[in-house]
């Protein structure tokens, strides 16, 4: 069982920076992927940033260059910097873990076992 708790959320003005904490709890293996989701509303829940293990990162196009997903040496927590934030960076952001065997980090929200309870963003003109 790996419980999951986001924090550092807020609000932000435009060109702003903010980093995301997710505090990781229960057995991480070493085939676990961790992952960075955002729901804004009326939307669906699209991926945003990825690690596996091997310390392979993946990110969504829009973020990419802004964002950066990091995690500490003991897989104690996982961090994603956002850099140069848009008004559409505005979300719930949620933190996300599963067992991977694959060499990309799987990007369907769907197939994550699971969940933190997200922490807001909210990036103001």
């Amino acid at each position: 069982q790996v419980q999951l708790v986001e924090s550092g959320g807020g609000l932000v003005q435009v060109g702003g920076s903010l980093r995301l904490s997710c505090a990781i709890s229960g057995r991480i293996l070493s085939n676990y992927v961790l992952t960075w989701f955002r729901q804004a509303p009326g939307k669906e829940r699209e991926f945003v940033a990825g690690i596996k293990w091997t310390n392979t990162t993946h990110y969504a196009d829009s973020v990419k260059g802004r964002f950066t997903v990091s995690r500490d040496s003991s897989w104690n927590t996982l961090y994603l910097q956002m850099n140069i934030l848009e008004s559409e960076d505005t979300a719930v952001y949620y933190c996300a873990a599963r067992t991977s065997y694959l060499t990309s980090v799987p990007t369907t929200a769907t197939t994550y076992n699971y969940w933190g309870r997200g922490t807001q963003v909210t990036v103001s003109l």
